[in-house]
């Protein structure tokens, strides 16, 4: 996937993962907003996202792109409801991802999963 730069003011969950700071948070396909989309990013500027997908197979066990997606939002939505770390509720990002992947089902209430970098302002 070519890079996608999204921009806009959401809740933001960030948390320890690893050694990586990831950030996490929803978009919507409609006007519905109902969060079908989420977004678990890396808050490192010379990150991809890529470390997300290798941290699924390598510590979750997971080889295809379904379960190691799955992986990663399980992670996200863990980290956001038990308050693991910061919770922003209006911040301004800017995401730039380097990969979407679409679940054959709903999972943690997404379709869709993307990953890469954020930019977040100072925590």
């Amino acid at each position: 996937m070519a890079l996608t730069e999204l921009t806009a003011t959401s809740r933001v969950t960030v948390f320890p993962l690893e050694g990586l700071t990831i950030a996490y948070t929803t978009r919507s396909t409609d006007a519905r907003g109902l969060g079908d989309i989420g977004l678990v990013t890396v808050v490192d500027e010379h990150s991809d996202g890529d470390e997300l997908w290798r941290l699924a197979r390598d510590l979750g066990g997971r080889n295809s792109g379904e379960e190691q997606a799955r992986w990663i939002l399980t992670q996200a939505s863990r980290a956001r409801i038990v308050a693991a770390y910061t919770d922003l509720p209006r911040a301004t990002w800017t995401a730039y991802i380097r990969r979407r992947f679409a679940l054959d089902a709903l999972f943690a209430n997404h379709d869709v999963l993307m990953t890469g970098r954020v930019e977040l302002p100072r925590l």
